[in-house]
Order: structure tokens, then sequence, then C-alpha cells
């Protein structure tokens, strides 16, 4: 009986996460009446998903504590939701729907991974929401910002040559800071100071100075990650810069160099580093050595097989035998217990995401902040294909996480920081629009 309830649960579920999936992209071009009858049912939706799944953990593990767990989760999730409806009116309420939709499911999954990191991560997200909350605020109110390009770059630079220098090595790479019993991931926040410093410099020109000034610095931040072997990150900011260039200069030629550039990084990448060969390697055949390099990504394939369209059922697999499954794999512990369709959903919520933060680019008109949305959008759907590509064996594995979901205090609160300034810039133009219809 326990049995056939989990497995019709995971039916459900899926159900569910289909149909938010389509009330979000049915919320672009309809009418505001519309789109809001649309978000109520997507948050019934997330809070049903949410209690169901605790619902089964519980019965499968009788675990008592995620009583009290679950209801803190979900009173944080609402609250969320109210208090930031309450103080920002005219926010991107799809945008907070789905970041609370994307931190319900890294809840579950965390949860039924390691209940104290679930703890732990559940506490670093409240720290998180409450830290971003005046984010929005600043950004409605401080043009000032577009002026400060040579302080993001001193911030970002000197934050990951602090890396370069005494960071702690991890599978291969410097890519934390201890300071005392906390481990800190500069890079996480160097992403939003990269693109505010970018976007800043070519607000002021896009002549061709600027752009070899702009590139110079640009190529340094990517040079201390290469130096540090935090190669995903340094992808990131690479193909983030390239994007950015172009759209400011509207000229396929970076488009063109930037991507010869990124092959010729990517020879050498392979050429100088002994644990990127190790992934290319097992990558390319990862059966060849299947105890040792190729352990990892066999293993997510197995469970992304395993678990198939519909999923085990939380507790019916075996994710714990994927190395580091709750940061890098996620993706296929969710995939393997909770159905590879959930996992699709799921990205393609992501992909909304995108989405919305191209369409916030697209109306603003001052290009600081065009770009600045651009940068920050192109940062966060990079991060998720490295992500989804490396758990499917569709790239090499980067060691990237995936945004909300993954373990990882920095990712969470840089994200955090990421959604909210994107929701600035919404509130920005919505005000501004509110403004000329009154005649101001």
């Amino acid at each position: 009986m326990e049995g056939l309830i989990v497995g019709a649960s995971n039916y459900v579920t899926i159900l569910m996460a289909a149909m938010y999936t389509y009330w979000n992209f049915r919320c672009f071009g309809v009418d505001e009446e519309r789109r809001d009858r649309y978000l109520k049912r997507q948050n019934r939706m997330m809070f049903l998903i949410h209690f169901l799944s605790f619902s089964v953990m519980f019965l499968k593990t009788g675990d008592e504590r995620l009583f009290p767990f679950y209801g803190a989760q979900a009173a944080f999730l609402w609250c969320f939701l109210a208090l930031y409806g309450k103080c920002y009116r005219s926010r991107c309420k799809l945008l907070a729907n789905n970041m609370c939709f994307l931190l319900s499911v890294g809840f579950i999954i965390l949860t039924r991974l390691s209940f104290d990191k679930a703890i732990r991560q559940f506490g670093i997200t409240v720290c998180s929401a409450v830290a971003a909350w005046l984010i929005p605020f600043v950004i409605r109110r401080m043009w000032q910002l577009s002026r400060m390009a040579w302080v993001y770059a001193a911030v970002g630079l000197g934050l990951l040559a602090a890396v370069y220098v005494a960071g702690d090595a991890s599978y291969g790479a410097q890519l934390s800071l201890k300071l005392g019993e906390v481990a800190v991931q500069p890079s996480e926040f160097v992403k939003i100071t990269f693109v505010f410093f970018v976007s800043a410099m070519f607000y002021k020109s896009t002549d061709r100075r600027q752009i070899i000034v702009t590139s110079a610095v640009a190529a340094l931040h990517v040079v201390v990650l290469v130096l540090s072997k935090d190669l995903g990150s340094g992808l990131i900011f690479f193909v983030t810069y390239v994007f950015m260039v172009f759209v400011a200069t509207s000229d396929w030629i970076y488009l063109v160099l930037g991507f010869a550039g990124g092959c010729g990084a990517s020879v050498a990448a392979w050429k100088l580093f002994a644990h990127v060969q190790a992934r290319v390697i097992a990558w390319r055949d990862p059966w060849a050595d299947i105890d040792n390099r190729g352990y990892q990504i066999t293993q997510s394939l197995f469970a992304i097989g395993t678990g198939s369209w519909f999923g085990l059922g939380l507790y019916q697999g075996m994710p714990g035998k994927i190395p580091v499954v709750e940061k890098d794999f996620v993706l296929a512990a969710v995939s393997e217990e909770m159905g590879a369709l959930f996992a699709m959903c799921v990205l393609f919520i992501c992909l909304g995401c995108f989405i919305q933060f191209m369409m916030v680019a697209c109306e603003m008109e001052a290009m600081f902040y065009k770009l600045v949305a651009l940068g920050l959008g192109v940062e966060y759907i990079v991060q998720v294909f490295l992500t989804a590509g490396g758990v499917t064996k569709f790239i090499p594995s980067t060691g990237v996480t995936l945004p909300l979901i993954s373990y990882g205090g920095s990712s969470v609160l840089c994200t955090f920081i990421l959604f909210s300034v994107v929701q600035g810039l919404y509130m920005l133009k919505r005000e501004e629009e509110e403004d000329y219809e009154a005649g101001y």
C-alpha cells in the first residue's frame, strides 16, 4: 500500500509541475487579470507539490523532524511572496513565483539527500532573502551605480586574487575562502560586480579604446579564474562578456571573435590542466574507466535512466551513490526520484526566468540597465546549461551548481541578489510607465 501511494504521488507531482510550467508560459502576452489568475494557480500548485513531497518523505522515514521543518519552509515561502508583494507592489509576480518554486524543489531534494545540509541551506536561504530585500529599492533610486565601474573591477579582481593566493582547493580547483567555520565562494559574487563593471564601461562609451580597456579587464577576471583552475566560472564570465559586448556594439564580429577565442581557450585548457583532461576523458567514454574517472557521470546516467520519465519516488532510488550529488549533480537526483518529466519542468522554469530577464533587458531604455539585465540573464542561463549538460553527458562536467536548488550558501545568496537586481529594474520600468501615464 505504501509503495502504491509513493508511486501515485509521483504522477500527481509531475502533473502539478506540468500545470505550473504551462501557466508560467501562459502568463506571457495576456492581460493583467488573466495573468493574476494564472499566478494564483501557480502558487497553489507549488504549495501542493511541497506538501505532497514532504508527506511522502514522512511516510517513508517516519522522521518527526520533517513536520516542523516543512512548516518552517512553507511559512517562509508564503511570507516571502506576501511581504514582497506588500513592499513592492509593482514587482514582477511571475519572477517571484518561479524563484519560490525553484527554492521549494531545492528544499525537497536536499531534505531527502541530507537533513542536516537541508537545515543549513534553509537557514542560509532565509538570511539571503533578508539580505537581498532592499536591493530592488536601491536599484530604483541609485543612478550613481553607473558611475562606479572601477570600484566593481577592483572589488571583483581583489576577491578573485584572494582566492588564488589563499583559497582552499576542491576537486582540482581553488574555489573558496575560509572565514572561520564558514566557506565562501567569492566567484559567485564577482559575477554580479563583473556585469556591473562591463555595463558601466559600455554605458560611458563603446568606442574602440573603451572596448579594448574593458576587454583587457574582463580578460584579467577570466585569467585569474583560470589560474585558480575555476574553469566553470571562467567560462560563464567569458560567454557573458561576449554577449554583452555584442549587444552594446551591435557588431557581429565580436560574436565571431568570441567563438574563435572560446575554441582556442578550450584547447589550451585541455593541454594545461590535468583535471580538465580527466573530465574530458570521462565525458568521451565514461564506461572505459567506470570505477575511477567515469564513476560520477556513469552513476548520474544510471540514476536518470533508472528513474525514467516518471521517477522511482522519493527514497526509492539511490542518489547517494553519485559523488557530490547535492551540488553539481542535484538534477540527476531530481530526475531519478521525481522523474525526468519533473526535471524537465524545472529546466523549463529556469528558461522562463531567463526569458523574463531578457524581456526586462529589452524594455530598458538606458544602456546601463539594459546591459545589467542582459548580463545577469546570460550568466544565469549559462550556469543552468552547464549544470544540465554535465549531468546528462551533453558536455564535460564543469563543477557549477544549479541556482536555488543545489546545496551552497554562496550560490543561493548570489542568486537572490541576481533576481533582486532584475526585480528592481522591472519595477523601475513599471514606475516610469505609471508616471508617464499620469502625466508627470
